[in-house]
């Protein structure tokens, strides 16, 4: 058993040996060439030369293109009240039904006047006493043969006289509802015979000659919108109208942070109804940009969106901006002029890596 020992001692030594002092021959022996000292001290230097990176890109011109925002909204009438009582009555006129044109002026409810008339000749004779009291105290204090606060309460009781008056007309008027604006009646008016209090309603009339859309922007659009700027909307029936902003507000909903914005719309033949859901879209200044694939975009290390072009046979990102989304992809602002941008291979490169550029043939 001490033989096997020793012999199994004595062979590996022999093979260390071998492996240490007699290397070359023995990968000569082998089959296999020696590393080279050139090969070795690029291995130790770990100095390995990054191949050409194959890719293909396309050559893109910037292009005018026309930006603009869109909204979702809805039509409303240019004027819309409510007509109510400034006084009790019962109705005598005959009511007026929905949809019916009214003019400026029109009646819509008439009251009955009650006692109103005998009122107001009460109150004219009051007047023509209290005239004739304020005359007589007047010249007897003129005579002094008179008290002057005799006068000057003769002179209270006159215009005291004369407001009733007043108020009794002023209430008669008041019996006669009529139309503040030509229109259409939204609802019935009064049914006759029914008893209308102070602030009842008479009748509900909308004005759509013109008609109002009403959208509301993002904070952070509102800014490239101004008064007067050209919109055009298509209404849920997919009929388009134009228009122009006429008012934009200058405080935000506290819910939304969202402005209201309106435009105002031609509806002379009254077609387009109050309510009805419509997609606005205001037209901005417009600006150059590219046309390309919605695949091209990418990200870098810092999570900024972009696209890598190739520049002298190399990859290099650039930041670009969404100005619109069309079909065919995306308009990108924010390359040169000219560019070539990577399309195919673009996520396996990085800035300044190597590459070998097939151009895209055009389509």
């Amino acid at each position: 058993m001490r033989i096997i020992h020793v012999l199994t001692a004595l062979l590996v030594a022999m093979f260390i040996y071998a492996m240490i002092m007699e290397r070359d021959r023995l990968l000569a022996f082998a089959g296999a060439e020696p590393k080279t000292e050139q090969a070795d001290e690029t291995a130790l230097d770990g100095v390995v030369e990054n191949p050409a990176v194959s890719v293909v890109a396309m050559h893109s011109i910037a292009q005018q293109v026309r930006s603009g925002i869109v909204l979702r909204g809805q039509t409303e009438a240019a004027r819309r009240v409510d007509v109510r009582s400034e006084t009790s009555g019962r109705m005598v006129s005959e009511p007026l039904r929905r949809g019916a044109l009214v003019e400026t002026g029109q009646i819509l409810c008439e009251l009955d006047a009650g006692t109103l008339e005998a009122q107001l000749a009460e109150a004219k004779a009051r007047q023509a006493e209290a005239e004739a009291n304020f005359n007589v105290a007047t010249q007897l204090a003129e005579r002094g043969f008179g008290a002057e606060n005799s006068a000057i309460s003769a002179a209270a009781g006159l215009e005291a006289a004369h407001a009733r008056v007043l108020g009794v007309e002023r209430v008669m008027t008041q019996l006669v509802i009529t139309a503040p604006f030509a229109g259409i009646l939204e609802s019935d008016t009064t049914e006759i015979g029914s008893l209308l209090q102070p602030g009842g309603l008479c009748a509900t009339v909308i004005a759509l000659d013109t008609i109002k859309l009403v959208g509301y922007v993002p904070e952070l659009d509102v800014v490239r919108l101004e008064v007067g700027q050209t919109a055009g909307a298509r209404l849920i029936s997919g009929r388009q109208v134009v228009g122009q902003v006429s008012f934009i507000s200058r405080s935000a909903d506290p819910l939304t942070r969202t402005f209201r914005l309106e435009v105002n719309i031609d509806n002379a033949d009254l077609s387009i109804r109050d309510g009805q859901t419509a997609e606005i879209l205001i037209e901005t200044a417009g600006e150059t940009a590219h046309l390309l694939p919605q695949h091209v975009l990418t990200l870098n290390n810092e999570g900024d969106l972009g696209v890598r072009t190739a520049v002298n046979g190399v990859a290099k990102f650039v930041s670009v901006r969404i100005v619109r989304d069309v079909p065919e992809g995306f308009w990108l602002s924010g390359l040169p002029n000219e560019v070539d941008v990577i399309v195919v291979g673009q996520e396996y490169v990085t800035d300044g890596r190597a590459i070998d550029v097939t151009l895209q043939e055009a389509e």
